[in-house]
């Protein structure tokens, strides 16, 4: 296990191994692509751990077409009255496509259950559905990896608090982000209970110590690569063909359209 006091990783040796990184995700994402492939990511974790740091920088260079994030609002009053797995089961990925659910079916386990969103009845459900229904998926051939982003007490209430000081990160802070503080054990207590009932062989959990986002970040993204038996998938030629001559066309008058302000030039 990490040393959750390990020095914060330096922001060169964090930017220069992210780069490599991401490199070989378009190489896996063009494998998903070549060999028609199904995979899927799950995120969870404690708010603040850093789930939706990592989901950026892990989606940041692929194709939005192959890849994309499924981050559900709550149900609605339609959705709950359907079988629980039923709406994730519609963001599955279908060949060639990667999913990256940013939280997911895990809400039952964790937010749900512990604010008092589900019965008690219905978290019992949940615990006994869930592995089946994950050995279903990977039965029929979906790539599927948990990881739960493990950050501590005093870090997640100093993330809060940055949160709450930037205008550009307040809309991060929700009340039940902050609610989350005052119910720290019973999270804690979700979360071992989630991962005696769902961490199986056929789908494990794997847990990212996120008190450092630099390094749970390319920690997780080298974990994903390295767990994935993906190969590079040769690129097609291309080559950019000449630009044909002029057949007389002339752009209209500049007034004719209305421009956006140049607002660079003022600063």
């Amino acid at each position: 296990m990490t040393d959750r006091k390990t020095a914060r990783l330096p922001r060169k040796t964090y930017e220069k191994e992210l780069l490599r990184l991401q490199t070989e995700l378009v190489k896996l994402q063009e494998w998903v692509r070549a060999e028609g492939a199904r995979l899927v990511v799950v995120f969870e974790g404690r708010d603040a751990a850093g789930k939706g740091g990592t989901i950026k920088r892990v989606a940041e260079h692929l194709n939005p077409r192959v890849a994309r994030i499924a981050a559900l609002p709550k149900p609605t009053e339609r959705e709950r009255t359907q079988w629980y797995f039923q709406r994730y089961v519609e963001q599955l990925p279908a060949g060639g496509e990667i999913v990256l659910f940013d939280r997911s079916w895990y809400n039952r386990a964790g937010v749900e259950h512990v604010m008092g969103f589900c019965t008690q009845e219905e978290h019992r459900l949940f615990l006994r559905q869930c592995p089946i229904f994950e050995r279903m998926l990977v039965e029929d051939g979906i790539l599927l990896r948990k990881y739960w982003f493990s950050v501590s007490d005093t870090e997640q209430q100093e993330r809060f608090r940055r949160r709450l000081e930037d205008p550009v990160r307040r809309w991060k802070l929700s009340p039940m982000d902050l609610e989350s503080i005052t119910h720290w054990e019973a999270y804690s207590r979700a979360k071992d209970e989630m991962m005696a009932h769902t961490d199986i062989a056929e789908a494990p959990w794997y847990v990212v110590e996120s008190d450092d986002k630099r390094r749970a970040r390319l920690n997780m993204i080298a974990h994903l690569l390295g767990s994935v038996p993906y190969h590079e998938v040769p690129p097609p030629v291309l080559e950019l063909p000449q630009r044909p001559p002029s057949t007389g066309y002339q752009r209209p008058p500049r007034d004719l359209r209305t421009y956006v302000p140049d607002h660079a030039a003022s600063l």
